[in-house]
């Protein structure tokens, strides 16, 4: 009988259960029971719990266990890794990865331990739904191999496709060191947000070739408004018949273009009118000018007019 990292088993020669944490070798794993230890037992004293996992032999390309996250509205849309823990076994962490989206997400996870590369998961998580994905012992965190996310977004509506993510991490000690959140399903872990992992690239060639490029060229783009309203209901007549995170890509998309237009047309500053609402645009925003290099600062804009409602970018 052959496991996976995840499956919850009962050894068979005593009362004791817990979740496979590691695979030592071919014929032994290592089990974390309910007290946080994790033992090397052999395969042949183990047996699947009916219920709580599902044996490799069952299934050769595992799937999501999907679930209802009636309580997901209190995250902020995107895409995550929620690392609960678990009621039985204190150091056992749970990896789910948490589609906040409307769109359907392409999941492949791999992980890398001295140049040894495992695929460890792969499936479709559905919008507004999760996926279990892995399992660890979290006493073993030093001893975790590299994890490497690879997501393909599949938007169901007229919205142009964005490009797969491919997000490396390892994890450390600094990542479970704050306070545990509520979670799906009633638990209670950590959140990692991946959208905000994305590394920023830059296309060493086309940085190149910008270097030869005559005034004139690199002008080709024309000079935006300097004041950007960014209300859908400014940028889109159907926006009636979009979802949330939809109207919110959009919206940066929009501020993106013009604010690289800005930056070609050497602007000295602009306005982005971005609204109060929950926040969320406003939080993006910050997060796109706080790692431009082009942006010397940012603020409040004119406050008496707009309240919180807008930014304005000063650049160098």
């Amino acid at each position: 009988m052959k496991f996976k990292l995840g499956d919850f088993v009962r050894f068979v020669d005593e009362k004791r259960e817990g979740y496979v944490t590691k695979i030592i070798d071919t014929q032994t794993l290592g089990v974390t029971d309910e007290d946080g230890f994790e033992i090397p037992v052999a395969i042949s004293n183990l047996t699947s719990v009916h219920g709580h996992g599902v044996v490799a032999e069952e299934q050769d390309a595992p799937k999501p266990v999907h679930v209802n996250v009636p309580s997901i509205n209190k995250i902020e849309n995107g895409i995550y890794v929620a690392v609960a823990t678990d009621n039985k076994a204190g150091n056992v962490v749970h990896f789910h990865l948490l589609n906040q989206s409307s769109n359907v997400l392409l999941f492949n996870l791999t992980t890398e331990k001295k140049e040894k590369y495992a695929s460890v998961f792969h499936g479709v998580i559905e919008s507004y739904q999760s996926g279990l994905v892995y399992s660890a012992s979290l006493a073993d965190l030093d001893l975790w191999p590299e994890f490497t996310f690879q997501i393909i977004i599949a938007g169901k509506t007229d919205v142009k496709p964005v490009d797969p993510l491919v997000i490396r991490k390892k994890f450390r000690a600094k990542d479970f060191s704050s306070e545990q959140k509520e979670l799906p399903q009633s638990k209670k872990g950590w959140l990692i947000h991946l959208d905000d992992l994305v590394p920023i690239t830059i296309d060493a060639q086309k940085l190149k070739e910008s270097f030869f490029k005559s005034p004139a060229e690199k002008k080709t783009v024309d000079a935006p408004a300097k004041e950007i309203d960014l209300h859908i209901e400014k940028l889109r007549d159907d926006h009636h018949f979009l979802e949330a995170d939809e109207i919110l890509q959009i919206q940066l998309n929009y501020f993106q273009n013009a604010l690289d237009a800005a930056i070609v047309h050497h602007f000295e500053k602009m306005i982005f009118i971005h609204g109060s609402g929950n926040g969320t645009l406003r939080d993006k925003i910050h997060k796109l000018i706080s790692k431009n290099p082009n942006i010397k600062t940012y603020m409040d804009a004119r406050k008496e007019k707009f309240g919180y409602g807008a930014t304005e970018v000063v650049f160098k």
